[in-house]
């Protein structure tokens, strides 16, 4: 009897055993990759198609979680960097970050890479050696075709404004910068001013009529987003300047190619932020097997004027 006990002993030990290292491997084998993505703000269309283009990639992966978070506006810096620092001290498997401000955000990434985390920068460029890749668009060549179309349209000659982001914002900065070079190889365009709107609608309309107000001969304006192109649209509507100075944007967003398509915008240049999102879902997930990621990802860009208004709003 004894050693008809001692076997069925062993028999339940064994049993459990089973059942315990069964339940490890069920509960490894549903354990998720949590990549999150941190936008500089989620109050556009441009964030939200970003995420959603995020989403539709993730979908595809049962074993990721993903996580789309950002702060109030854009400006609110301070706020993406304790976002940032709470994602780290959750270990999260992947960062994607649209950085607010490169000089507030390079601490928290230096904080990332030092806890094992990889990152991926996206749409807003960095010199931050630490990316392991850079998603988004050639900001200085979309900034350059802006440029371009201008010099065209004004037929070399004329006083051109620029309305732009935040200052210190990479990808801001070399929208602005490919636009002052296309204007530089027309000697009759002058640029009159160069403004800061913040992304933010009201903000362009202000100073647009503002620009207006003291440039009563302004031929043109380049705003660096969508949301300030369509405020320096309502500026220059207010001024009764529709038609006589032409606005081009950046991102090309349903509205404001929907402002282009009816002339109200000249052009704008798009961006195609689903992709992004995309692409940084696809780069995570291949950063999580351990394998290569091509160190820049273009994303693309085009000009849309009347002409081609219709191809961008399927």
């Amino acid at each position: 009897m004894r050693n008809t006990g001692s076997i069925l002993c062993a028999l339940m030990v064994g049993v459990m055993f089973l059942l315990l290292v069964g339940g490890c491997d069920r509960a490894a084998g549903t354990r998720k990759h949590r990549i999150v993505i941190v936008t500089k703000a989620l109050d556009s269309e441009f964030w939200q198609t970003l995420k959603s283009g995020a989403e539709e990639a993730a979908r595809q992966h049962p074993d990721v979680e993903l996580s789309v978070l950002a702060p109030e506006r854009e400006i609110n810096i301070d706020q993406q960097v304790s976002i940032l620092e709470d994602q780290i001290l959750k270990k999260v498997s992947v960062l994607a970050v649209v950085p607010g401000g490169i000089a507030e955000t390079t601490p928290v990434l230096d904080k990332a890479k030092a806890a094992g985390i990889p990152v991926l920068i996206v749409d807003n460029d960095t010199t931050w050696p630490g990316k392991l890749s850079y998603i988004g668009t050639d900001n200085r060549a979309g900034g350059k075709l802006a440029g371009d179309y201008i010099v065209k349209v004004l037929g070399g000659r004329g006083k051109v404004a620029i309305v732009r982001g935040i200052l210190g914002v990479t990808s801001h900065e070399d929208r602005v910068a490919g636009f002052q070079q296309a204007i530089a190889q027309a000697p009759g365009i002058q640029i009159v001013t160069i403004q800061p709107a913040n992304s933010e609608r009201a903000s362009a309309l202000t100073i647009m009529e503002n620009i207006l107000t003291s440039n009563r001969d302004l031929n043109a304006v380049f705003a660096t987003s969508d949301q300030m192109a369509l405020g320096a649209m309502e500026g220059v509507a207010a001024q009764h300047l529709s038609g006589k100075v032409l606005v081009v944007g950046f991102d090309a967003g349903k509205e404001a190619v929907r402002a282009v398509k009816s002339g109200a915008i000249s052009a704008v240049i798009a961006q195609y932020p689903a992709n992004m999102g995309k692409q940084a879902v696809e780069s995570a997930i291949k950063a999580i097997k351990g394998e290569p990621v091509a160190r820049v990802i273009d994303t693309g860009s085009a000009l849309v004027t009347k002409e081609n208004a219709d191809e961008f709003l399927k």
